[in-house]
């Protein structure tokens, strides 16, 4: 492996320990009885490691979702059609999804990134000149009956996701979120994270889109039919992610290591974005160390997730909808934790006993 493709293979870089103690002592010293906020005061902790500053804030966020199709679908394991893929990328620039109303109330930054659809984008939908296309090509082939990529397309997904957490270096960012957008991607994401976690497929299938239990009954038949056909290939992780996995879901295990490697703190949505960064805690050394994982995906396979990223989320709202939604969702939580401790008065300066 040459040492360009090799880049995602270096450690995470270290958190900032003089910074958490600073804003500890200053958690301390707020006019509340320890511990008194809960969570709210470990995520602050964690941010003023993470960012190197005894209060942390989350002004400048960027959000970016990487889209692709997935070659499965032919499997029908999907209740959307392919095309529905292209069709959300434009929406999504139009302002009209679920994530572009999210990031316009937030105030954050949106980047949308397609990496390969089957159908071709609309021809110069309102917004769409904001699509960065980086087309690898027309989606991943069928996981099921062969390869979804080849490991040249594999470097090409991963670097995608470094050049998006680059990007956002570059205009300021305080912390990442990333989301996918691509029919078929629950079944990508389950059948890598069956290969990751060792578990069967009956464990960790879920509904995605909305299958009926039908559906999700030759979801599972053909997760296994994939498990069987590449299990041989799948003790490595960059193996498992060139056969089971898909380009969106590449590209943002490929952004949660950049930003472990070059200090930006993460918010990791739901099931498939959960997938993506164990893969990126495998393949980059103390990654898991830069995220918060931001609620409970109500994709049965969430759960198991979790426990091996050693995380709990933030919210639980039974959502499932990916985009990065449940993420951008989560974000006021944690901006709100970095206001009280940056804003709240001490005992010193309140004039109020400390007990």
């Amino acid at each position: 492996m040459n040492q360009t493709n090799n880049w995602i293979e270096r450690p995470a870089a270290d958190l900032n320990g003089a910074a958490r103690q600073a804003a500890a002592e200053r958690q301390a010293q707020l006019t509340k009885p320890p511990g008194a906020l809960g969570r709210l005061e470990d995520v602050v902790l964690q941010l003023a490691a993470m960012q190197g500053k005894t209060k942390p804030s989350l002004k400048r966020v960027r959000i970016c979702v990487f889209a692709a199709d997935h070659g499965v679908a032919a499997e029908g394991v999907s209740a959307f059609p392919q095309s529905v893929t292209a069709q959300m990328v434009a929406n999504m620039a139009a302002g009209g999804a679920a994530i572009s109303v999210l990031a316009e109330q937030l105030g954050a930054g949106l980047e949308l990134v397609n990496l390969g659809t089957v159908a071709p984008l609309p021809r110069r939908p309102t917004g769409l000149e904001t699509v960065i296309d980086t087309a690898i090509g027309p989606g991943t082939a069928n996981l099921a009956r062969e390869p979804a990529m080849s490991a040249a397309q594999l470097d090409l997904a991963l670097a995608a996701g470094r050049h998006a957490v680059s990007r956002a270096i570059a205009t300021g960012v305080d912390l990442f979120i990333g989301g996918e957008m691509g029919i078929g991607n629950t079944t990508s994401a389950s059948a890598l994270a069956c290969a990751l976690l060792g578990q069967p497929a009956s464990a960790l299938v879920g509904p995605g889109t909305g299958l009926d239990a039908a559906g999700v009954s030759r979801k599972q038949a053909v997760l296994e039919q994939a498990l069987a056909l590449h299990r041989p290939y799948l003790a490595d992780t960059r193996s498992a992610l060139c056969r089971l996995g898909g380009f969106e879901i590449t590209a943002l295990a490929g952004a949660y290591a950049a930003c472990a490697q070059r200090r930006v703190p993460v918010l990791v949505d739901g099931f498939i974005s959960s997938v993506a960064a164990l893969a990126a805690t495998r393949l980059c050394a103390g990654a898991g160390a830069w995220m918060f994982l931001a609620h409970a995906s109500a994709e049965p396979g969430h759960r198991a997730l979790l426990q091996a990223l050693d995380q709990q989320p933030l919210l639980d709202l039974g959502l499932r909808l990916g985009e990065g939604s449940g993420a951008a969702v989560a974000l006021p939580l944690l901006r709100l934790a970095c206001a009280l401790h940056a804003e709240m008065a001490t005992f010193a300066e309140a004039g109020v006993a400390d007990g």
